[in-house]
């Protein structure tokens, strides 16, 4: 796990490569690789590449970053993990590359891959992963972000060149990169959370998207491609019973468990005390002689808005025998953390639990763990979530026949009695459009509510649009591809391609790797990934249970009182909090920001403070810290 960098410049003339700029911006990610650095530019300094690097597969100094490949021939700077190298290194050899300088790099079986299959070589890759490769041969470079997502790449492109890195702020570093708020992103990110690729909330600053590949060529060129879809390896299992399906739903996560304890380090787990952890602590506690480490976060004082789970990783950690580590969290640990809190995360990413991501991670290392396995991406599969229940119902109420132009009546009408902002006008008036109700599993704000909190210049910019573009595509790909197009099957896939990759694995990435630690995510190996959408909705929700196949193939082997507990999630107390110290300084945060900027209108925002929605003020601090943090240095936003 690493930080990669780098700078392709298309005209010489105008923009050679200044190494210390290249220096400047690999070194803002030696929290990313705190083992190593290296530095890789062409004679003629139009290419760079830039690696800080976290040892954790073959620690020897010939795996070090970049790589070269035959005398130039291919160069690498790569972020993440093979999990399969082995295999292909074996395959490879067999295939005539004899020629190796290391021992077990993975790095170096990306070089050889490439030079035998060219760039589908990444379909064999089992893995998380963000890669730029140089082909010096056919002058082009290569940036490829994994299959879902998890781990993040960037890049910023103009006339001179191209710069990218793991991190915004890497690319910030270069001296040429400018500053300034992107408005579309931040009118999709009161929607989900998170800004949507290739959207960030920088302008002129872009992500690439899970699942997609971009190719440069030394003229400026850009050709972005999506190389993988989850429909593309998925079908249907409707000819097993249900015992037999356990048995291969296991085989397949114990592969995705195993590939995922390689490594030349300490292992450990991130225990919350729910199904999800428990199961990868007990699937990796099985492969094991020794006792695993386990982490765990609580909150001091007692919170009424989160239940305190705890007790349940205890549990979890006595019935399967792990050496286990807890943190007590308090509100004034949260209030000190909040300015690094937004520095690693780059962009505001609107959920708190970035907090007990970034406190689990600090002590695992504290524990000489340098690795986690993390429990995401399981509710999306099997349908874990209790909203997802509610939206099951509502979908079968919108579902029966009723002309839409009643529905948008009724929309009509309950917004002209003050309700617009309430979610359920929100989705009878998506359903009078004929769109899906569900846009994502976190939702932030309506769009009735979002126009009510952008100041009046942003309200007239985005009249008469609405987030919904950012969802159409994904919904017209799925009812292309997709071999089962229920509803359920909708929130996975799209919750797969936007919640997930924007919000959910980004807290993970960044708060960890902000401790030098790098997370592992068994329940995301795209093969267990399409395994599980070959399966039928009906039995992942089955007798109003859910994540119904899931529970029964691990019954036996995690203890009963987890299996049947309430899901409860990786909780934060800001609802108890948002009436305290933490309330406090959203005030007078919000308000100061309101006063210097020309982004929400602060009658609106006041109203938003006095109603004690804790979440929704979280979300709109994050983007004022941010702006405090990134932008209020460079540009005068109020004047704009």
């Amino acid at each position: 796990m690493c930080g990669i960098v780098g700078i392709l410049s298309f005209d010489i003339k105008k923009w050679p490569i200044n190494i210390p700029d290249l220096v400047a911006m690999r070194d803002t990610l030696k929290h990313r690789g705190p083992d190593g650095k290296g530095l890789w530019v062409n004679k003629n300094k139009t290419v760079g590449l830039g690696h800080r690097r976290l040892s954790i597969v073959d620690l020897s100094t010939s795996a070090s970053q970049p790589m070269v490949y035959a005398d130039d021939q291919y160069v690498i700077s790569f972020n993440g993990e093979i999990y399969n190298h082995d295999e292909l290194r074996q395959e490879l050899k067999d295939l005539g590359h004899t020629e190796w300088k290391t021992n077990h790099s993975d790095t170096e079986v990306i070089l050889h891959a490439y030079d035998e299959w060219g760039i589908d070589c990444i379909h064999k890759f089992r893995g998380m992963f963000a890669i730029a490769l140089w082909d010096n041969v056919n002058q082009y470079l290569w940036l490829v972000r994994d299959r879902l997502g998890v781990k993040p790449l960037y890049y910023s492109h103009n006339d001179k060149g191209i710069t990218f890195g793991s991190e915004i702020k890497s690319i910030l570093a270069n001296p040429g990169q400018s500053r300034e708020v992107d408005e579309e992103a931040l009118f999709h990110y009161l929607s989900f959370l998170a800004t949507p690729a290739p959207l960030t909330l920088f302008k002129g600053i872009k992500k690439l998207a899970a699942g997609t590949l971009a190719r440069i060529n030394i003229s400026g060129e850009i050709k972005i491609k999506h190389w993988w879809d989850v429909w593309n390896d998925t079908s249907p299992i409707d000819n097993l019973d249900e015992d037999k399906l356990c048995a291969e739903l296991m085989s397949n996560l114990n592969d995705a468990v195993k590939y995922r304890k390689i490594g030349d380090v300490p292992i450990g787990i991130f225990l919350s005390g729910g199904l999800d952890s428990s199961i990868n602590l007990a699937l990796f506690k099985g492969q094991e002689s020794q006792k695993v480490k386990t982490f765990s976060i609580g909150y001091g004082d007692k919170q009424s808005s989160v239940a305190d789970e705890l007790p349940f990783a205890r549990l979890a950690s006595e019935k399967l025998n792990s050496e286990h580590h807890e943190y007590i969290i308090s509100q004034e640990d949260l209030i000190s953390f909040l300015p690094d809190m937004i520095k690693y995360q780059d962009e505001p990413i609107g959920d708190p639990v970035c907090v007990p991501v970034y406190f689990v991670s600090k002590l695992a290392i504290k524990h000489g763990v340098k690795v986690c396995q993390v429990g995401e991406g399981a509710d999306e599969l099997f349908c874990g979530y209790p909203s997802w229940k509610i939206f099951l119902q509502l979908e079968k109420f919108n579902s029966i026949p009723m002309p839409k132009v009643l529905k948008s009546i009724a929309a009509h009408l309950l917004s002209s009695l003050g309700l617009g902002n309430k979610l359920y006008t929100e989705f009878l008036r998506r359903a009078s459009l004929g769109q899906p109700i569900f846009w994502g599993g976190a939702e932030a704000f309506t769009e009735n509510a979002k126009f009510s909190i952008l100041s009046p210049r942003l309200r007239e910019k985005f009249k008469g649009r609405s987030s919904w573009e950012i969802i159409k595509p994904i919904h017209e790909k799925f009812k292309k591809n997709a071999h089962d197009t229920s509803f359920l099957n909708w929130m996975s896939y799209l919750d797969l391609n936007l919640r997930l990759p924007e919000l959910l694995l980004m807290r993970v990435d960044k708060m960890s790797m902000a401790t030098s630690l790098e997370a592992r995510v068994p329940f995301l190996d795209h093969k267990f990934v399409s395994y599980a959408l070959s399966i039928v909705p009906k039995l992942k929700v089955k007798t109003g249970v859910l994540k119904y196949i899931l529970k029964r193939a691990v019954s036996g082997i995690i203890p009963k009182e987890i299996v049947r507990r309430k899901k409860q999630g990786f909780a934060v107390p800001v609802d108890d909090w948002i009436f305290d110290k933490l309330g406090q300084k959203a005030e007078v945060t919000l308000k100061a920001f309101c006063e210097k900027t020309d982004f929400f209108d602060s009658t609106a925002i006041n109203s938003v403070l006095k109603s004690g929605s804790a979440r929704q003020i979280w979300y709109l601090l994050n983007f004022a810290l941010w702006w405090e943090e990134y932008i209020r240095d460079n540009v005068n936003e109020k004047n704009k």
